[in-house]
């Protein structure tokens, strides 16, 4: 069951409307690392938790966290866009590349006013509110979270989740002016560096109660993979810069293994041979005579001649 306390968790209007950067902010709630992503992430995490109870109860904290943080930036955005229909028609009076377009002068200061807009969306789709898309009006995606059942796996992504999205309020702090938006911004970005501290604090715990280790997943027993293969890296490009790197030498990270500099590597395996497709399915195959259909089937269908199947069988099995 969950609750809506009616207060935010903290929340300092903007000093004044900036329909512009309303849609930057637009990348914080649904771009692939926005609020939606943790949010969901977290919840469905949480929800999908087979281990100890902590760990569903701490997902389940946070996920609900992440929702109050949507609800912050989507208040954000109703400030930013506040009048912002009448203060964009008045900015173009005064900015010349825009007041250019406001006149239909000159294409080319179309694409460069267009650039510089507010999101259309935020007056025609959603009446000067947020939206759950991107900067650039890509709707949110459930393709965007993990949650895989396995906890280090997850705790991993979270971790990744939360660098990310802490880089992204940075620069975004940084591309702002108003001491209103950098106040909010300002106790978001300290959400995320605690976030990040939970997951590698989270990370530890599972190792320390015997759940999970590296690889992952540690249940898959080690000797069914090549593990002469297991510890080596592979040299793709000229130089060997690449070979001053703690993963080229010394104890493997996991202590089961050292690491191995492979200057030189070489294939494995053979040329690939594909097998060869079905005539019915007319791809371009190795010998023209393996592309006919001369037979019908009593349904009408076209068959492959008994020869051809012969000689598709026969080139698969080489």
């Amino acid at each position: 069951m969950f609750y809506h306390t009616k207060k935010l968790q903290y929340f300092k209007p903007p000093t004044k409307p900036d329909a512009v950067y309303a849609k930057k902010v637009q990348e914080l709630i649904g771009g692939t690392f926005g609020e939606m992503t943790v949010m969901m992430q977290y919840l469905f995490q949480g929800f999908n938790c087979r281990g100890p109870a902590k760990y569903r109860d701490m997902l389940l904290d946070i996920g609900t966290e992440e929702i109050g943080h949507i609800e912050m930036l989507a208040t954000m955005i109703a400030h930013l866009l506040d009048k912002a229909p009448i203060k964009v028609q008045e900015d173009g009076a005064s900015d010349p590349v825009v007041g250019a377009v406001m006149g239909g002068t000159n294409p080319r200061d179309v694409i460069m006013a267009e650039a510089m807009a507010m999101n259309p969306q935020h007056l025609i789709v959603s009446g000067l509110g947020a939206t759950a898309a991107d900067s650039v009006g890509y709707p949110w995606n459930g393709r965007f979270i993990i949650a895989s059942g396995n906890l280090m796996a997850d705790f991993r992504s979270n971790l990744h989740a939360e660098s990310q999205g802490r880089l992204q309020a940075v620069r975004m702090y940084e591309m702002s002016d108003d001491p209103g938006v950098k106040d909010t911004l300002s106790f978001m970005i300290a959400r995320d560096t605690m976030h990040q501290n939970q997951w590698l604090a989270a990370l530890e715990e599972l190792k320390s109660d015997g759940l999970e280790d590296a690889p992952v997943p540690s249940s898959f027993p080690l000797q069914l993979e090549k593990r002469e293969y297991a510890y080596q890296f592979w040299n793709h490009s000229e130089g060997t810069d690449s070979a001053e790197g703690r993963w080229a030498k010394g104890s493997s990270m996991d202590g089961k293994g050292e690491f191995e500099y492979i200057e030189n590597p070489q294939p494995l395996g053979p040329e690939p041979q594909p097998p060869q497709v079905d005539p019915r399915l007319h791809g371009t195959p190795i010998d023209p005579s393996m592309n006919t259909t001369s037979m019908s089937s009593p349904g009408g269908t076209s068959m492959p001649s008994q020869g051809v199947v012969k000689e598709i069988d026969k080139r698969n099995r080489q």
